[in-house]
């Protein structure tokens, strides 16, 4: 009797690529199982567990096994979740400690921080998500430019404004150097600042400029707190701010699910209960109107704050190493003086002070007593030679720090203020940019006067360096005159003849007890500060103000003594430029408005789900669609799907009726995993039951005519239909080679980019030990082929 016939078996899907977490002691944390795969290029995202219970690492991984970089807070802060975003450029890292941390994709350094929340309970990061979208005033010029085209006008003829608005200067200026990493204090990142600014490569992903291209694009950051807070920022780093919003008032709901696209500014969240098992979910329609219409250009505006606030945590942490080497240049020899002041004070005839007893040696050759003894016993050579080592150095990287950091970091930010003013102007306060001419000149006015401060510290540390170097020599000699004997004190003499006398005493009274840096870098009391902060608010031109002080206190008459400061000028212009920030994002963030929700109530627990949204561009005011897809915690052979129509127009959306369908799978799987895959794609990973269980991959097009979706209302089962594998215009399947001995529990689905050459659509297996993930390629015929790359 001949065996029965094999069963057709699908097409397997082919490896791309594996890798096994465990050889680098990485496996994936089995608490939070965070993976995120790279939209743009073939890297991954997987969190281990740290040395504890709280802490945790990121791993971003090549194919077969190379890590490219991990990262650990050195707080011991945990990772909450991790998310791409969708150029690629950036991976969003939320920590325990209440931080998002966005790290390039080349290195393991935080190039933005962005506290969205606290460390404690209510204030822990659970969802991430970055959405795309193209502004409303590009659709628009893109419409006009159709028009012109198509009623015979010149084809491919420049947007010669917008290629203006987009005209970047700051490549023609020197590159803003690198700071060195020791010295640095902690900046807004807790400490980040001091190795982002470290090397020329982090540099220039943070000081990366606005390209014409990319102008229109507004890329967009939702953060989901654990107490139901939901955070926003555009353009990687520029805070819009904190949202509340209850579906149902007085029953907290907390974000777990977002959707959006770039040809719409309406998002749609997902949210569910706080507390208690997931019942029902909640989806909300978010509206970006500052996104769909906005008097200047959203990316632009962003780009350049953005730019402006990474200015300025440049120039605090320039200053801080500033501060830093001048107290090095005062600090030891100020030991060294400190010990020979109480002896001369003991002197028979009254005391002197060091100035006094230097200045009688220059001028006379006589050597008291007491200054004698400090020279041969204390200083010596070894303290000289460290004496000339801490101002030197101490100087010199004085000079180095203005000259190569801050003054070319005031220049950016002149550069950036003059855009602004210049937008200001243009634009009336009353269209609603959050920020006017006359708190821009301010910003420029603080600005001028940290120029003026820096090239008046620069002339100072270069006379510094001239007189100390003659100084220096002198103090050697004697060193070496009055430790030597009668012959030898004879030769040092005629060295002494051919030194500049009059050097030596201008450093000993005017450099060695006190500096004249001491006025841009001393400790300065409070009441002073708050006097001239009082003061410089009411006065209307602050650098009038600074140079006229500036001018008493060469003369010797009394000065305000907080405004020539570089600490006070550096805070006064990070305060007032913090308050041109918040009116922006306070403008933009009266653009978000949240519609009333639709309840997704299955009548059961519901265990995953995901969500996508597609949009037909040519019908603006019924054109959108919300895809849901859910599995309950009861049934895993069965995925409900609920396509809600959002109607809208001039970007104010509301949500119109929901249908919904359920889908059984074949008899004998059960589901392990899902997600959409693209507008038309939804994924399913199915597991066959038995001692040898079997995968496979099935693709469902949740768009296809074929698929009934039939009138839902909350709490309403939807009805059921099977799965029929016969119908390839709706349902296609995959198997998985390279499979024997491994056991997927968790799968993300990733669509093909060609941003930066082409990656196929994909899939990534997450073992059961999850200490090994499995990458296939999709078939190209599985999604749309999208001709923009994205």
């Amino acid at each position: 009797m001949p065996p029965p016939p094999l069963p057709d078996l699908p097409p397997l899907l082919p490896l791309l690529s594996q890798s096994r977490l465990s050889t680098a002691g990485a496996p994936i944390s089995e608490s939070n199982p965070v993976l995120a795969l790279n939209p743009a290029i073939d890297l991954t995202a997987t969190v281990s567990d740290g040395d504890n219970k709280e802490s945790s690492t990121v791993y971003v991984w090549r194919a077969n096994e190379q890590v490219v970089f991990k990262h650990a807070e050195r707080s011991g802060a945990g990772v909450e979740t991790v998310r791409w975003k969708e150029d690629g450029k950036f991976l969003a890292v939320g920590w325990g400690d209440g931080v998002v941390r966005l790290m390039g994709e080349g290195g393991g350094r935080s190039v933005y921080c962005i506290r969205v929340g606290d460390e404690g309970r209510g204030k822990r990061i659970k969802f991430l998500g970055w959405g795309r979208n193209v502004t409303g005033n590009s659709r628009r010029r893109k419409r006009r430019r159709v028009e012109v085209e198509t009623g015979g006008g010149k084809v491919g003829v420049s947007d010669l404004p917008h290629e203006l608005t987009f005209l970047e200067v700051e490549g023609a200026l020197p590159k803003l150097g690198p700071l060195p990493v020791a010295g640095g204090g902690g900046g807004a990142g807790g400490g980040d600042d001091m190795f982002l600014f470290s090397s020329t490569t982090s540099l220039e992903w943070v000081f990366r400029g606005c390209k014409a291209e990319e102008a229109d694009d507004v890329h967009v950051m939702v953060v989901g707190m654990e107490d139901g807070g939901v955070h926003l920022s555009i353009c990687d780093s520029f805070v819009v701010g904190m949202f509340r919003h209850e579906p149902v008032e007085g029953e907290g709901a907390m974000l777990c699910g977002h959707a959006s696209h770039e040809e719409t500014s309406t998002h749609v969240l997902l949210m569910r209960p706080r507390e208690g098992e997931v019942r029902r979910l909640h989806l909300v329609p978010m509206d970006l109107t500052f996104v769909h219409y906005s008097p200047v250009n959203l990316s632009l505006l962003a780009s350049k704050m953005t730019m402006l606030q990474n200015l300025l945590r440049y120039i605090k942490q320039t200053q801080t190493h500033m501060t830093n080497e001048w107290k090095s240049t005062r600090e030891l020899p100020q030991r060294f003086l400190n010990g020979v002041e109480d002896d001369l004070k003991r002197m028979e005839g009254g005391g002197l002070s060091i100035v006094q007893a230097l200045c009688h040696t220059v001028a006379t050759g006589h050597v008291f007593k007491p200054v004698k003894e400090w020279l041969v016993d204390v200083v010596a050579e070894r303290g000289h030679k460290r004496w000339d080592k801490a101002v030197l150095s101490g100087l010199l990287n004085l000079r180095g720090l203005v000259h190569e950091n801050l003054i070319p970091a005031l220049e950016r930010c002149g550069i950036i203020l003059s855009r602004m003013l210049g937008i200001a102007r243009f634009h009336d306060s009353e269209e609603g940019i959050g920020f006017n001419a006359t708190q821009i000149t301010r910003l420029m006015d603080i600005v001028s006067c940290l120029t003026v401060v820096a090239h008046k510290i620069l002339l100072n540390v270069m006379d510094e360096l001239e007189y100390f170097s003659v100084f220096s020599t002198w103090l050697r000699l004697q060193i070496d005159q009055q430790a030597s004997s009668s012959s030898a004190t004879e030769e040092l003499t005629e060295k002494e003849a051919t030194m500049d006398h009059a050097k030596v005493l201008t450093y000993i009274q005017r450099y060695l007890t006190s500096s004249p840096l001491a006025m841009y870098f001393d400790q300065i009391t409070k009441e002073d500060y708050v006097k001239d902060q009082e003061y410089a608010e009411d006065n209307p031109s602050l650098l009038q103000m600074l140079v006229k002080q500036l001018k008493r206190e060469e003369s010797g008459q009394p000065y305000m003594r907080a405004l020539p400061h570089v600490d006070f000028l550096i805070n006064y212009l990070t305060s007032r430029a913090n308050k041109v920030f918040q009116n922006i994002a306070e403008a933009e963030k009266r653009g978000v408005l949240f519609g009333k929700d639709a309840v997704l109530d299955i009548g059961e627990g519901i265990w995953k789900h995901d969500i996508r949204l597609c949009v037909k561009p040519e019908d603006e005011a019924t054109g959108q669609t919300a895809y849901t897809a859910l599995v309950s915690e009861q049934d895993r052979t069965t995925l409900f799907l609920f396509k809600t129509v959002i109607q809208g127009t001039k970007g104010v959306s509301e949500l119109g009726p929901t249908r919904a369908c359920g889908l059984s799978v074949p008899e004998g799987k059960s589901i392990v995993d899902f997600g959409f895959l693209d507008e038309n794609s939804l994924l399913l990973l199915c597991c066959t039951a038995g001692d040898n269980p079997g995968f496979s991959l099935i693709k469902i097009s949740h768009q296809s005519a074929t698929l009934l979706y039939r009138h839902y209302e909350a709490g309403q089962r939807p009805s059921l239909r099977p799965l029929d594998m016969d119908d390839q215009t709706l349902f296609c399947t995959r198997g998985f080679s390279h499979l024997s001995h491994f056991t997927p529990v968790q799968m993300m689905v990733q669509k093909s980019c060609s941003l930066r050459g082409e990656i196929p659509g994909r899939v990534c297996l997450v073992g059961k030990d999850r200490a090994m993930y499995k990458t296939y390629a999709l078939p190209r015929s599985w999604e749309d082929v999208d001709t923009n790359g994205q």
